[in-house]
């Protein structure tokens, strides 16, 4: 059985997820033209090796192209200062109009020896300088050795903070994040070997707030920055992109959207998010289904949620770990939270939601033979714990699959000793349980204490329906609690055909194993509704049927 097992030891965020399966062998080209379905524009992704305390994976990044500043799912955002000309290109050098900006938002400072783009980088990470250095002809060149670029920060009533450097991959990020707010000059000072240079710059964040029915300026193809969950449905339906794609990318996306909804007190429709709506995690998103499906849609088991401690700056203020999306979001999917001493976040919303849509199960692996092993590399230097997600795809072994090619989930299991219930009031419990959706409702006859007869009520549910289904028997029947846990389930492909019996057509539903049929049931309600309408039993209908599917084979 094809498995993909995701190790959280160091938490999990999108980008994170998109490298590792790019490390596994999702090709790159390939997850760009699906994308490129969406028919949204303003993006470019970019996949680089790169190393975490010497382990080597991908980098994956989403860049965006037009200089507008794009929320993230996260709750964490992408700062670009804004020229009094913004939009009018990266190379506005007319007067008045400004610094002109560079290819990741900043401004650009002109230099001896070309320019300097000056940025602050904040996605999934607190937010930090980064330093990009162009040759005269605009062209992206190595940085300088750090010992010999520092930046100064002037704020009002002249408060300095002086900011030192370390190589990060193409560009210099400063060693300790930027505080807030995000307003200042810049004093940057190059040392050209005897000859120091010092150039400043003016730095302005345009800060937008996160509000319900808030309007934010649209981008270049005219979208709201602040789109819903049904602008982002509409969105990912109209594209070309496979049916399995749409699917889950609009679930995951809703289990974002129902998150946010509880935290605001709003449904998730009458809610605008310009975390949801950026461009980046629509990508992120979309891009993570893309490449499970070039992986060959495996089956998705993950470790234990790990979190860090401390605070995070969000689009709701400043609150503790978990985040609070990250938060409702894995406590609906019923999967637990460890937190460890790593002083920073390690799970993300979108980390969070994708795990929630796909992972069957959170524990250690049991049984899994690894074929391909990928590293998909964070941000952040972690204190305690490489910064990386690392992925195992491979072949779950004989005790586990035992060679078959069934299919399996989880799903939750909530059960409750009565004694005291009226049998009427038990049906009805059973009738209102199947009406809202339980997969399964049942009792059965035990012993309880004093030796008095009683029954045990299960329900099988989604994991996500635990809580609204444990809430139904707490009210509708006369349990003072119930037990719940979560069990794996082993289920034949199923296929449903149509047979002609004398009496009519009758659905048949089939069970395959190996390629095998296994199973032949006849479905109830349509032999049912048959019987019906021809004036015969039953019974005769239902042998019909299986005789009919019997000469068929």
């Amino acid at each position: 059985m094809n498995t993909l097992y995701l190790d959280i030891f160091s938490g999990i965020s999108g980008d994170m997820f998109l490298g590792a399966l790019i490390d596994l062998g999702a090709d790159v080209r390939a997850l760009e033209r699906e994308l490129e379905k969406l028919q949204l524009g303003g993006w470019q992704i970019h996949a680089a090796r790169g190393q975490k305390s010497n382990i080597e994976g991908v980098k994956f990044d989403v860049r965006l192209t037009h200089q507008q500043r794009e929320g993230h799912t996260d709750g964490t955002t992408h700062s670009h200062p804004h020229s009094p000309r913004e939009g009018h290109g990266h190379e506005n050098d007319h007067p008045g109009a400004g610094p002109a900006q560079g290819a990741h938002g900043g401004p650009l400072i002109a230099t001896s020896q070309g320019r300097v783009e000056l940025s602050v980088f904040e996605t999934n990470v607190p937010p930090r300088f980064r330093l990009y250095f162009l040759d005269p002809k605009g062209e992206a060149t190595a940085p300088p050795a750090p010992a010999t670029v520092t930046l100064e920060t002037i704020r009002p009533g002249k408060k300095r903070h002086a900011f030192k450097f370390k190589h990060q991959g193409d560009y210099l990020e400063a060693t300790e994040q930027l505080p807030e707010p995000h307003e200042f000059s810049a004093v940057v000072t190059l040392k050209r070997g005897t000859r120091i240079e010092k150039y400043e710059t003016g730095f302005v964040e345009d800060h937008h707030h996160h509000g319900h029915g808030q309007r934010r300026g649209a981008d270049h193809e005219g979208h709201d920055h602040a789109r819903n969950f049904s602008q982002i449905k509409e969105l990912i339906q109209r594209s070309a992109l496979s049916d399995w794609v749409k699917q889950k990318s609009i679930a995951v996306f809703r289990r974002i959207a129902v998150a946010e909804g509880q935290i605001h007190g709003l449904p998730p429709e009458q809610v605008h998010f310009h975390e949801v709506g950026a461009v980046d995690s629509i990508v992120d998103i979309v891009g993570a289904c893309v490449a499970l499906e070039i992986l060959g849609q495996p089956r998705v088991l993950a470790g234990p949620v790990v979190e860090g401690v401390g605070f995070i700056e969000c689009a709701h203020g400043r609150f503790p770990l978990p985040a609070p999306a990250t938060l409702a979001i894995l406590g609906a999917r019923g999967a637990g939270v460890t937190q460890c001493e790593e002083p920073h976040e390690l799970v993300t919303p979108t980390g969070a939601a994708l795990l929630a849509e796909f992972a069957e199960s959170f524990g250690p692996m049991q049984g899994l033979v690894a074929t391909k092993i990928g590293y998909g590399l964070g941000a952040r230097d972690n204190r305690t714990r490489p910064n990386v997600l690392r992925a195992i795809l491979g072949e779950s072994s004989a005790a586990d699959s035992g060679g078959h090619d069934w299919e399996t989930d989880t799903v939750a299991v909530i059960e409750t000793n009565l004694d005291d219930i009226n049998a009427e009031i038990l049906g009805h419990f059973v009738e209102r349980a199947f009406a809202q959706g339980a997969l399964d409702v049942f009792h059965t006859p035990i012993q309880m204490k004093k030796n008095r007869p009683g029954v045990l009520l299960t329900v099988l549910c989604a994991a996500a329906d635990a809580d609204k289904f444990s809430e139904l028997i707490l009210r509708e029947t006369s349990a003072f609690g119930v037990r719940r846990h979560s069990t794996e389930r082993r289920k034949l492909k199923r296929e449903l055909v149509t047979v002609k019996t004398a009496h009519g057509e009758v659905t048949i539903k089939l069970g395959q194993l190996n390629g095998k049929i296994v199973q032949v049931a006849p479905e109830f309600e349509s032999c049912k509704k048959l019987a019906a309408e021809a004036g015969v039993p039953l019974k005769q209908v239902y042998e019909a049927a299986l005789k009919e599917m019997t000469n068929g084979k």
